[in-house]
Formats: C-alpha cells, sequence, structure tokens
C-alpha cells in the first residue's frame, strides 16, 4: 500500500517562509535588479508579486465569496522602490495574515481558491498550499538571480507536492505534469517548468 503524505498545513507555509525569508536577508546586499531566474521579472519585482501570492488568497478565504475572487482584493505591491528588507517584511506579514485567516475560519468554510481553467471552491488548509506553491517557486527564483543558497526542507516540499497531485496547475499552459519521485523538491521544480537541466535549482 502506497504510504499517505500528511496533508499540507499552515504550519509547514510559516516554516517555508521562514526559508524564504532568511535566503532572501542573506542576498540583502545582492543586486535585486538582476533577472529572477528563468523569468524576465527582476528579483525585486518577482519578490514583490510572492509578497501578493501569498496574501491574496488571505483574502479569497476571509471573503468567502463562491462565485469568484473579490474585486478589491489585489494586486497588492509593496512598491517599486521597496527595498530588500521592506520585502521580506512584507512577506512574512503576508504568511501571518493567511495563516490568522486559515486558523479563524469556521468549520466547512470555504471559497473560491482559483478561478481557472474554472472556478473552483476549496477549505481553508487548501489555501495555505495555494500561497505556498507560489512562494516556494518565487522565492528558488530570487534565490537564483541573486545567487544565494535555497533549500526548501524535503519534508515540506513532498506534502506541498502530494497535496497539490489533483490541482489542475500541473499540465496547463506554462506547467508541466508534476513527476512524483524520491526528491520532491525536484518535482516541484520540473513540473513548473524549472529543472535541473536548466540551472533550476
Amino acid at each position: 500500500m502506497e504510504a499517505v503524505t500528511a496533508p499540507f498545513t499552515h504550519h509547514d507555509l510559516e516554516r517555508l517562509t521562514q526559508v524564504v525569508a532568511d535566503a532572501w536577508r542573506s542576498g540583502a546586499d545582492r543586486d535585486w535588479s538582476a533577472r529572477a531566474g528563468t523569468l524576465d521579472w527582476s528579483c525585486a519585482r518577482t519578490a514583490d508579486h510572492a509578497v501578493d501570492t501569498v496574501l491574496a488568497p488571505a483574502f479569497f478565504l476571509a471573503s468567502r465569496r463562491q462565485d469568484g475572487y473579490p474585486e478589491w482584493a489585489g494586486p497588492f505591491s509593496v512598491g517599486r522602490n521597496a527595498s530588500p528588507g521592506q520585502l521580506v517584511e512584507a512577506l512574512e506579514t503576508a504568511t501571518r495574515i493567511l495563516v490568522a485567516v486559515i486558523v479563524a475560519a469556521e468549520p466547512g468554510a470555504r471559497a473560491v481558491i482559483w478561478r481557472r481553467p474554472q472556478v473552483e471552491v476549496r477549505g481553508p488548509e487548501d489555501f495555505a498550499a495555494r500561497g505556498a506553491l507560489e512562494l516556494v517557486l518565487h522565492g528558488h527564483d530570487v534565490c537564483r538571480g541573486l545567487g544565494v543558497a535555497y533549500d526548501p526542507p524535503a519534508k515540506v516540499c513532498e506534502r506541498l507536492r502530494d497535496h497539490t497531485r489533483d490541482w489542475p496547475h500541473w499540465g496547463s499552459p506554462g506547467w508541466r505534469a508534476l513527476p512524483v519521485t524520491d526528491d520532491p523538491w525536484a518535482d516541484l521544480l520540473a513540473g513548473s517548468g524549472r529543472s535541473e537541466a536548466a540551472g533550476g535549482r
């Protein structure tokens, strides 16, 4: 029988945020105008977007809307001239907000978690994974652009991979089918189009 991985939780999101924040702090004196990995965006713009990808799900879940995203929920930006320190602080703050909304949600709370390829409603812990999936990948993009070490915990990556395995992102335009190997971080990179062959790690 295949082993069942524990679900990804808001505690995992908190741990992952700390890994990203520590890595970004280690590169605070680097060139944040440099290209973020394989993206066309700079490290600063990508970090700013990463903050939004964590904060936006908090608004989605808090709204309890089940017909679409709340129209007033973003995008959020720290600002074009934000310093590395401000971006890190914003990321940590965004995570605290998302975690607080998840923890405060009543049993059975539901809200729209994504709109494509169709509107889908999910429960609170899925919103932790929703924020974490883009965070772990954009955290990587920024660290690669800055040239700093980044090594997300394998068990956290495993729970995130397994929690999101049935999500429609995998195999959609810009994404690939999600592999499942004994290296869950490499699987997430490969599924998102970032690979070892392309220097993606």
